[in-house]
């Protein structure tokens, strides 16, 4: 199997259950204008004033870094140039640090508002952003100011890596390339590691920060042997730089189980197989989670485990729409009775409604857009 990167072709993964391409673009067109443009209790995108707009959290109603980078890859695959701008808007004005230890930082947690919920960056946020920006720009072309795309990705992901030169801390660990949890504290989490995409920052940074991002796609891809587990695929949470799950301590609490961030770290993988087909280990996790949670999952409910599969009892998920199309992603690179079950499984599964709808409902897009040959380098 060699990469889209390599082939420049995408395969729309339903076609296997009858899904022509037109009707993979017309569901993926009712996903965006659902989530963008729907009725209040559904949609998850709010324009703001003449010419902003931000993504809301809707189980803890404020904007977050992570879903409002997220809107900005929707959009950027979808073609919706207003909406990336108006979303790209919102977070320069609000988001962005200009001061302190975190300047040219994003704040993770704003409230609709615009005030500042805090201070300090999720590394998620920042990194969904410069590869949405780096789209932009080829897709679009650049702007002025803070529209010019590539030079706003290059500044960023500059800063990403040289914020100790300027007294504050990097998002990346500068000795082992790894992608820090927050810039403050030494682990990580295995979800953040997003090796493609450091593959294409190398290739659309500044050249001096060109060879750490060849070196985090290779450390990141290595790190995920440590952080899966060899018989179900899972990673925790949160985890340290030797792969182990990060134990319940504080400030954070407990992140040692497979919940709701864990969700991201196989259909990144994914996405890592489809683009760049580096690590052929990366399939078999895939393919072993999809075998665990066969059974196990539905868009109704969903368990909780210790990365070895052993339930924790007493608890639900709390995104069980978000962790059933994160498993079924993986029938973008897997073939067979089981993948094509999960394939047919998305293809009858609404969005979800309610307030929990924001992060189930952004998995739901990513894992769509994946599953159509949608989810493009551009």
């Amino acid at each position: 199997m060699k990469g889209s990167f390599y082939t420049r072709e995408y395969r729309n993964a339903f076609a296997r259950i009858g899904v022509s391409d037109a009707e993979a673009r017309k569901r993926l067109d009712q996903i965006f204008d659902t989530m963008f443009h729907g009725p209040d209790d559904e949609c998850v995108y709010h324009e703001f004033g003449d010419d902003m707009g931000y993504m809301e959290d809707t189980g803890n109603h404020d904007a977050r870094t992570e879903g409002m980078s997220y809107g900005m890859m929707f959009c950027v695959q979808m073609d919706r140039k207003e909406e990336f701008d108006r979303i790209w808007k919102w977070a320069r004005t609000y988001m962005y640090m200009t001061e302190g230890r975190h300047a040219g930082y994003f704040a993770w947690s704003v409230d609709p508002s615009g005030e500042k919920n805090d201070h300090g960056p999720a590394p998620d946020g920042e990194e969904f952003f410069a590869m949405a920006l780096i789209f932009a720009s080829h897709r679009w072309g650049d702007g002025e100011g803070i529209f010019n795309y590539s030079k706003e990705a290059k500044d960023l992901l500059h800063t990403m890596i040289r914020q100790e030169e300027r007294g504050g801390r990097n998002m990346f660990d500068p000795e082992n390339k790894l992608i820090r949890f927050i810039p403050d504290f030494d682990f990580t989490d295995p979800s953040y590691h997003l090796p493609h995409f450091y593959e294409l920052y190398a290739r659309n940074c500044y050249e001096e920060d060109a060879e750490f991002y060849r070196e985090a796609a290779k450390a990141s891809r290595e790190y995920l042997h440590k952080a899966c587990h060899p018989d179900t695929g899972m990673s925790a949470e949160y985890a340290h730089y030797d792969g182990s799950a990060y134990m319940p301590q504080k400030p954070f609490g407990r992140h040692d189980w497979f919940y709701s961030d864990s969700y991201r770290t196989i259909p990144n993988m994914v996405l890592d197989t489809l683009w760049f087909a580096a690590d052929e280990w990366q399939l078999e996790m895939i393919s072993k989670m999809q075998k665990f949670m066969d059974g196990k999952v539905s868009a109704k409910r969903g368990g909780v485990y210790l990365i070895d599969g052993t339930v924790v009892e007493g608890i639900d998920a709390l995104h069980p729409v978000g962790l059933l199309v994160t498993v079924a992603s993986g029938s973008a690179v897997l073939e067979g009775e089981l993948a094509d079950k999960y394939l047919k499984t998305v293809w009858d599964t609404p969005l979800r409604k309610g307030d929990r709808r924001y992060y189930d409902n952004c998995l739901y897009f990513f894992s769509f857009l994946a599953l159509s040959g949608n989810y493009r380098i551009w």
